[in-house]
Formats: C-alpha cells, sequence, structure tokens
C-alpha cells in the first residue's frame, strides 16, 4: 500500500511554548485517519502545518513521497474543510464546487463534467442552482468537501468539520462522512475532540496529548487494549479505582482496593516503583447481580444511588459499600433489571480480564470546544 502522508519528528514552538513535540505517523493511501484529542493538544497547530499555514519549528512533511519543505500552501496536494465551511453565499452550488477548477484555468467543458459528476457522488446532483442558504446544515457540509474534492487532493484535511452541526445531525454525518469516503477513495485525515466521530469513521486514530502521540491504532484496539492512563479515560467511559497491586502469579496480580476488598487483575507490571495503580473498568464490562455460582468473576457490593435513564444508553450509579466513591454501570435495555431502584443493594462483577491498570497519574482531562 502506498503511503499518502507521511510526517516524521515534527515539531512546532511558539516562543517557549511547544505545541506539537516530535510527532511522526504515516497515512496510507485511501485510509481514513483522525487525530483525536482535548482542546489545546495542538491537532489544529498539526494540521495546519501538514496544510502549510504553519512552518515546522523541525522535522518533515511528505504527501506522495514528496517533501512539502518551503511549498506554499496554494501548490500543495492537500485540500482543507474548515470548521465552518466558508462556501461563498454570493454564489450558487454549482459554482461553489467549481470555483477552485476555475482558478486553475480549466475549460467550461471540464468544469461541468467533474462539477456534476462530484454532486452525483455527494448525492446532492439537483441542487446544483440552488443558493448557499437553502441547503440544510448537512447538505453544506457534503457541498463544502466537493469542492475540495473535485480538485483531486492526495490528501483532505478536515478540522472538526461536523463541530457546527447540531447532535442529531452530526450523528447523521458521520455516516454520511464515513460512506463518502469510502467511495471516493481520497485519503481523508480528520481532526476532532469528539471520541465518538474518530471511532465511528475511521480506519486508525490517533491520541494526541499536550503535544504528543499517546497511541496511534484502530479503534478497536484503542478500545480494548488502551496503552496509557490518558487512552483510557478519553476513549470512551471508563471507571477509575485506585488500588495497590501485589503478584499473585505469572501475569495474575492482586488489586486491593480502599473497600478493603481483593480483586484478580491480568497483565504484566513492574512494581519496583511502587504498588499504587489506577484499575479502569469500562460501564458495559460490569454485569449486575451476577449468579453466585459464577466463576473467576470480581464483584463490588454497592448501593445504587441514582438511575440515569437515556434509552439504550441508561446507567446507573451506584456507590461502593465502604466508600464514598460513584461507580457508572451499564443498565441493558432487557427487561431483566427494570425491578431496580434508588438505594438497592446489588452487586457488580467484572472478568478480570475486561479491567486495564496504569501507574497512578495525575492530570486532567478536560475539552471546552
Amino acid at each position: 500500500m502506498k503511503t499518502a502522508l507521511s510526517v516524521h519528528n515534527l515539531t512546532k514552538m511558539f516562543g517557549d511554548f511547544t505545541a506539537v513535540n516530535g510527532v511522526s505517523f504515516d497515512v496510507e493511501d485511501g485510509k481514513f485517519f483522525s487525530i483525536l484529542g482535548p482542546s489545546g493538544c495542538g491537532k489544529t497547530t498539526l494540521l495546519r502545518m501538514i496544510a502549510g499555514f504553519f512552518e515546522p519549528t523541525g522535522g518533515q512533511i511528505k504527501i506522495r513521497e514528496k517533501d512539502m519543505a518551503g511549498v506554499e500552501p496554494n501548490r500543495r496536494p492537500v485540500n482543507l474543510v474548515f470548521q465552518h465551511l466558508a462556501l461563498f453565499p454570493m454564489m450558487n452550488v454549482y459554482e461553489n464546487v467549481a470555483f477552485g477548477l476555475r482558478r486553475r484555468h480549466v475549460s467550461d467543458s471540464d468544469i461541468n463534467k467533474k462539477v456534476t459528476s462530484m454532486l452525483e457522488r455527494v448525492g446532492l446532483p439537483e441542487h446544483a442552482k440552488k443558493k448557499i442558504s437553502q441547503l440544510s446544515g448537512g447538505q453544506k457540509q457534503r457541498i463544502a468537501i466537493a469542492r475540495c474534492l473535485v480538485l483531486d487532493p492526495s490528501v483532505l484535511l478536515l478540522d472538526e468539520p461536523l463541530g457546527a452541526l447540531d447532535a442529531k445531525l452530526r450523528e447523521y454525518m458521520k455516516v454520511e462522512l464515513k460512506k463518502l469516503q469510502s467511495d471516493v477513495g481520497t485519503t481523508f485525515v480528520y481532526i476532532t475532540h469528539d471520541q465518538s466521530e474518530a471511532m465511528v469513521m475511521s480506519d486508525y486514530v490517533a491520541v494526541m496529548n499536550s503535544g504528543q502521540f499517546e497511541q496511534i491504532d484502530t479503534p478497536q484496539n484503542l478500545y480494548n487494549n488502551p496503552h496509557s492512563s490518558f487512552v483510557a479515560q478519553f476513549v470512551g467511559n471508563n471507571n477509575k479505582l485506585t488500588v495497590d497491586l501485589s503478584s499473585k502469579s505469572s501475569g495474575v496480580y492482586t488489586a486491593l482496593y480502599k473497600d478493603g476488598q481483593k480483586y484478580e487483575v491480568s497483565g504484566d507490571f513492574s512494581l519496583e516503583e511502587g504498588n499504587e495503580f489506577d484499575m479502569f473498568v469500562r460501564p458495559e464490562a460490569f454485569v449486575i447481580n451476577a449468579p453466585e455460582s459464577a466463576k473467576g468473576l470480581n464483584t463490588i457490593k454497592c448501593e445504587v444511588k441514582e438511575i440515569l435513564f437515556d434509552g439504550g444508553n441508561s446507567q446507573l450509579l451506584v456507590i461502593p459499600e465502604g466508600t464514598v466513591e460513584e461507580l457508572v454501570v451499564a443498565l441493558p435495555q432487557n427487561k431483566l433489571y427494570d425491578s431496580i431502584s434508588r438505594k438497592d443493594r446489588i452487586r457488580i462483577s467484572w472478568n478480570p480480564t475486561a479491567s486495564v491498570c496504569f501507574r497512578k497519574e495525575e492530570f486532567k482531562i478536560y475539552d471546552d470546544a
């Protein structure tokens, strides 16, 4: 497989502040690659260096094996879709899509063929003569992407393009964008702070934190096998329990929780620097009131503090006995748990292989975007 984009040891400093710190990655031709991280982590700076709007402090960017050092933004084989789309309100849909082709002095007949074909591909052939103000948010999104794709870029860069849409439309456009990228086969590099967008659409996701990549992996591996405490907390929902680890046998450890109970954890940990760890268990990994006969499960006795009803995303907020901590437990809507009420005492259990541990770290994950 050919490499559409190659970034090696890329760094960007603004005075004494390092926005991007030695980032390296490759994106294969035709893949959907997302960069996921909280606001201020450096993802937009990274994207703008690839586009040519920022000059790197160090490192190298190659597109289709060609070094981009000194290449102006308008001469790079990339196009950038901004969050606010930047469509031209004085032009109709056809002219918006044709704009870049006219700047390249493409003939009218070729423009007509390319624009007509592209509007077909984004599912809006009948909208050519409409004004931009007559389009819905999702239609504007597709026109902005069509305007870029019609120029046949090697890489399409997308800077949080769904951020301005309402929640319902964002859910719809996630699927539409994935289908569109798969149909056209163009390499997409997409940045977002929304983990759901990255997980649903991407072939690979890079999780970014404080100017560096914590992990590059498939969505499934990021979710099931996070490599750091940051990834475990930022990708998907997780419960964090601070425990003391001690070795039990090869590959199996005992985790002592503050309620005095001991739980089993699978993994390979170094205890030379101390034994205080953060153990993560996802809400959906818990089994509610597992049979007493079930073997090999970790179990916590809890009191139900709240029932957080949200249809298929419903959850229980519980407090383990002997603590004041709160844990979130997925509440399946399968009629088996309809009798659970506030203040009920229940058991929550999980398989030891369904939890992960990392040495205790103190940091704040937030996002104000």
